[in-house]
């Protein structure tokens, strides 16, 4: 088999969708060892800031000396990102030698009526993966939810961290914050330790109420306190406990998700199941990179890439290109059917001169003439061109002859598409 093989026998799954529930991963993991889910996790749910706080968590024990593994999603430019092992990507070669391994099983299974997912099979591969190689610990984060998100197999995490919570899948989740933290604090287990950001007040007392009940230790991002901050296009800046940290890593958003990652490490040290010192976490901070996060590609004109696709992450996007994207801007835009669109798009009211709405390849995509009507409520000038990387090179001479600088957001799944498209354009 090759590894382009093996990404189509993986791919083959996506037409099945997202199908919350754990009967079928656990029909899978009974065929599989048992050692796969004794494996140490820090365990990650939440509605924004999951893959920072995991990219972070991992480049500071990767530092520290722990074999370090991170399941994330989605991925933005390479299959392999969503796996990786000390912030590294794995080989090819271990990816198309694990589907070998295991997709008979899959077929198996198929063979007694029981289907698989893309994101059920990605869980058992990267699990596996992790197990071969011998990680130490495993950063791995939630697919959807909590409670019956596949990776919600994992018996006893070292840590169930809750990012910052708001409505998003509601379809899937519920349509209350209340129903969404519920399925999120799904992921907490007994006798462990339990970590949220800084939430709303309802969030807060769910999530307050969950580690109690499971009778964990609570610790609250609140408490990590950061002085002489300074945020630029480029970089984060702050003190913490005397000690000066730099974060490759845009907005106020991101002092928010590095702080829940303090507030992890914290308390698994406190708790004696890891050691790091400040060099590790002043070093793995430096070193934490998260591709589409309010990302600059470009300085002249000005090119910065996001995936805020929801309220939550589209005021974030709001404030970073407030606060750091000055003069005339435009917009690429492209959505996805089952997000809260007109609410994401009337905070952008105003903020941008010309908009270019575009469609993201993928079977959720929002029509880019459907868009551009909800568009056309809050900017003045909405252009259409469905193939992203023709969006993207107009938006791009229109910004170069205007002196305009362009901000690009919707989806991670076109962040994916198109940034290797401009990052070889730029080059």
């Amino acid at each position: 088999m090759t590894y382009e093989q093996a990404l189509k026998k993986i791919h083959s799954l996506d037409k099945f969708g997202s199908r919350p529930g754990l009967d079928r991963i656990q029909k899978l993991f009974s065929m599989l060892s048992s050692s796969l889910l004794e494996q140490k996790f820090i365990h990650v749910a939440g509605t924004n800031g999951k893959g920072s706080v995991c990219q972070m968590l991992s480049s500071v024990l990767t530092q520290s000396g722990y074999k370090t593994g991170l399941f994330i999603s989605p991925y933005i430019t390479d299959f392999r990102e969503r796996i990786q092992i000390n912030n590294e990507l794995i080989s090819k070669e271990e990816l198309t030698q694990a589907v070998e391994d295991l997709f008979p099983l899959i077929e198996k299974l198929n063979e007694q009526g029981i289907i698989i997912t893309e994101f059920e099979f990605l869980t058992a591969l990267s699990f596996y993966i992790y197990k071969q190689n011998e990680c130490d610990i495993i950063v791995c984060e939630t697919g959807l939810g909590g409670l019956l998100d596949s990776t919600n197999l994992i018996k006893k995490p070292l840590c169930s961290v809750l990012t910052k919570i708001d409505l998003d899948h509601t379809a899937i989740l519920g349509d209350t914050i209340e129903e969404i933290t519920m399925q999120k604090c799904g992921i907490i287990k007994e006798n462990s330790l339990t970590v949220s950001a800084l939430q709303n007040d309802v969030s807060l007392k769910i999530i307050k109420e969950s580690a109690q009940t499971k009778q964990n230790a609570f610790y609250s991002a609140q408490d990590i306190k950061f002085f002489d901050v300074t945020l630029s296009l480029e970089q984060s800046k702050f003190t913490y406990s005397d000690l000066e940290l730099c974060l490759p890593l845009v907005g106020e958003h991101q002092l928010e998700n590095a702080k829940t990652a303090i507030c992890t490490l914290n308390a698994l040290k406190e708790n004696g199941l890891i050691d790091f010192t400040a060099d590790d976490l002043k070093e793995g901070f430096k070193k934490a990179t998260n591709p589409a996060r309010f990302e600059l590609l470009s300085k002249s004109p000005v090119v910065v890439l996001d995936g805020a696709h929801n309220v939550n992450g589209m005021t974030a996007f709001k404030n970073a290109t407030q606060r750091f994207v000055s003069g005339n801007r435009a917009l690429l835009i492209g959505m996805l059917k089952d997000k809260d669109v007109d609410s994401s798009l009337s905070l952008l009211k105003g903020m941008f001169d010309l908009v270019v709405v575009t469609d993201v390849l993928n079977p959720r995509n929002l029509d880019c003439y459907e868009l551009s009507d909800i568009c056309k409520k809050y900017f003045e000038k909405v252009v259409v061109i469905s193939n992203p990387e023709t969006a993207f090179d107009t938006a791009y001479s229109l910004c170069k002859d205007n002196e305009l600088s362009l901000c690009i957001c919707g989806s991670l799944y076109l962040a994916g598409q198109i940034r290797p498209h401009i990052l070889e354009k730029l080059k």
